[in-house]
This record gives C-alpha cells, structure tokens and sequence, in this order.
C-alpha cells in the first residue's frame, strides 16, 4: 500500500481497513502506515468483525484512530468518518502552520533554539541557567577598511558568502550560532543541545573554516580574501534568554563569552586561538603552539593562551 501510494503521488485522506485481509491483516498494514513519515498522519479505521477486546486495544495501540465492529450502522460510520476528517483537516494546517514558523525563525535564530521552543513553549521567558560551553568567536581580518572602499551591496555580498561558509561549518559540527556582530559570528557549543566533545567540535570547525579558505577565495577578487580570525574558550556560563518581555535573545554570557572574544580580537592572519581550559581538554586532539599568559583589559587573572596548529582525530 505505502509504495502504491508513493508510486502515484496520491496520499488518501481516510484509510477504512478490515482486519482479516489475505497476505498481510489488518493490524500489520497499520503498523507499516504509521511507522512511515509519509503516511502516519493518515487517519485510519479498522472495521471488523473482531470484537473483542484484546483485538481493539491491539489497533488502537498500533495507532489506528477509531476502531468499528461489524454489524455497524452506516450512519455511525458516516459520523465517525466526518469527525476523523475534520480532526485531520485542524491537524493538517497546525502542522502546515508549524513549518511556516519554522521555515520563518530558522532564518533568524539556529534550528536547535527554534526545535527547543517549539518543543516546549514555556521556554520563551526571561531568565537562564549556569552550564558548561565553548564559545567560538570568529570575523574577518580588515573587513572595517575594505567596507570603506566598497559599495555597498557588493560588501553586503561578500560578507554573506563568508558567513554562509563559516555558519554551515558551525552546525555540521553541532554548534549553534547564537549572532551576528557586524562582521563577526559568535557560537555556543553544548547549548542548547548538550553534546559530547564539544571544546573538540568548536576547534574543529575553527580548522575546517581555515582548511576552506584557499578554495573558497578563488571567487573574490585579491581584496576580499580575507583571512578568518578566531577566539574560543570553555568554561561556565549563563544560557538562557536575555533582554526584555517584548524582545528577547537566546545568548550566553558571563567571563566565559568575555574571554572567547577577547581571544578573537587577539587574532591576526587566520590564527586560531584558544585558552588553556579549552586545550586541556582536547590537548590529545590538537598541536599548538603555546602563546604565554595573557591579562585583558578588566580581568585580573591572565589567561594561558594557545595557538592552533593542527587539528586530528
């Protein structure tokens, strides 16, 4: 049934299905229909001679929607059928109206806060909670002196093509990209979505962006080839969402997102530099070349910083 419906593009609205049927029952077409994507949302009901209740709990567990004995009256049949219909017309356009905000925030905020508050509403308020992060801080070297010399469309341009690179190697490693700061990005990983590793994924993508360049600069003439810079540092901070009532920001912050950019504006030349909490961490992963302690402007305590040499497995 389900690659006959594939076959010909045509999704039934209302599946009537008996039971005993040759070759495969009732309940095993049931089980396949709603175990596939294409098809679960398809209201189904089982009309049958098995009246019993142990048949009836089976379909309705399998997943079927409403379960009818022979001999049955055509006009409760009728009245089932209508209702099913119309639960199945609201359910259609709520998830219709669903992809539509989805498709619409994901342009806006990374796919896995908009997955989080779709989930779970009650999320959107203000407030956070301490977790531990990598904060990944990258933007372009020089980007403020080839805008002055730049239209401005074709600036706009540019920096879209950069950061459509640098966002698409964020999430393939799981991070999630919390902004947009003129020409920089700023990135969390293990938030909202807590994942392994993820000092080792906030490298990672730091070495991939670099490892892209070359190729990537072969479209652009000589002065928009512009080397990434990057600053990332691990630690705990607050996540949760900041602002006010009316507009709010899923972001972190605390000294953690502090160092980070901190360790980004320190970066010249495609350097990726990172703290020594975020290379004790992954020191079998990666070879560096030690920098020295560094104190910055309104923190006390120096920071052990490390430079990005090579990033394996």
């Amino acid at each position: 049934i389900i690659s006959i419906f594939k076959k010909y593009l045509i999704l039934p609205d209302l599946i009537l299905l008996d039971v005993n049927m040759p070759g495969m029952s009732g309940f095993e077409v049931v089980s396949h229909l709603k175990a596939d994507s294409e098809t679960a949302q398809i209201p189904i009901i089982l009309l049958t001679a098995l009246s019993d209740v142990k048949h009836r709990v089976e379909g309705l567990g399998l997943g079927a929607e409403d379960y009818i004995t022979k001999p049955f009256s055509a006009r409760e049949l009728a009245a089932r059928i209508e209702t099913r219909l119309r639960a199945k017309t609201e359910n259609d356009g709520l998830r219709e109206a669903q992809k539509v905000i989805r498709a619409t925030f994901e342009r806006f905020v990374s796919s896995n806060v908009v997955d989080q508050l779709l989930k779970d509403p009650t999320t959107i308020k203000l407030g956070g909670r301490m977790q531990e992060i990598t904060v990944f801080f990258a933007d372009l070297q020089n980007f403020t002196t080839t805008s002055e010399q730049t239209e401005p469309e074709k600036l706009l341009n540019v920096l879209n093509k950069y950061h459509e690179l640098i966002v698409q190697i964020i999430m393939d490693n799981s991070g999630t990209v919390d902004k947009f700061i003129g020409d920089a990005v700023m990135a969390l990983y293990n938030t909202p979505l807590e994942i392994d590793n993820h000092p080792l994924r906030a490298v990672q993508s730091a070495y991939q962006i670099r490892q892209a360049m070359a190729e990537f600069h072969k479209q652009f003439e000589p002065e928009f080839r512009m080397d990434v810079n990057i600053g990332i540092h691990s630690g705990t901070a607050v996540v949760g969402n900041v602002g006010a009532p009316q507009i709010m920001d899923f972001t972190a912050v605390g000294d953690t997102v502090n160092v980070a950019a901190r360790l980004e504006s320190m970066s010249n030349d495609g350097q990726i530099l990172i703290s020594e909490a975020t290379y004790l961490m992954i020191q079998d992963h990666v070879t560096v070349r030690e920098l020295g302690k560094v104190t910055f402007k309104g923190r006390t305590v120096p920071v052990m910083t490390y430079e990005v040499v090579d990033v394996f497995a």
